[in-house]
């Protein structure tokens, strides 16, 4: 159902629509011409120069990644050592209680092997002293 509104919002919808729309994109004209000019400057340098900025790009590519990977790993590892802080000490952390599940549920399968293991042990040393 459509709100019956008085032409005169609608004028004023519309005119503030068209105003920010144009200045949108009288802002994407000015930023595209700068950029071309930029551009039309910047390439003579960029070549005359390439032979020292692709591999100072590369180096300062390589220092950045490297020192953020390492950042990166140290949260990773201060993060995990804190969950094993706190699951120690009882504090229960998140996932706590499945990780108790799953190392129940490994135990009961090594019993279970271990059981078969010695049957089939068993049956095999019977066997061997018959023969």
């Amino acid at each position: 159902m459509a709100e019956c509104q008085p032409e005169s919002h609608k004028v004023v919808k519309a005119a503030t629509a068209v105003t920010a729309g144009g200045s949108l994109l009288v802002l994407s004209g000015l930023t595209l011409a700068g950029t071309v000019i930029a551009l039309t400057i910047a390439t003579p340098l960029l070549v005359i120069f390439s032979p020292v900025l692709v591999p100072a790009a590369i180096t300062v590519f390589l220092l950045l990644s490297g020192f953020l990977a390492s950042g990166g790993f140290g949260v990773a590892a201060l993060t995990v050592l804190s969950w094993i802080y706190r699951y120690v000490t009882g504090r229960q952390p998140p996932g706590a209680n499945q990780l108790d599940q799953a190392r129940m549920k490994l135990a009961s399968k090594a019993r279970e092997m271990k059981d078969k293991a010695e049957q089939f042990g068993q049956q095999h040393v019977t066997v061997f002293f018959w023969v």
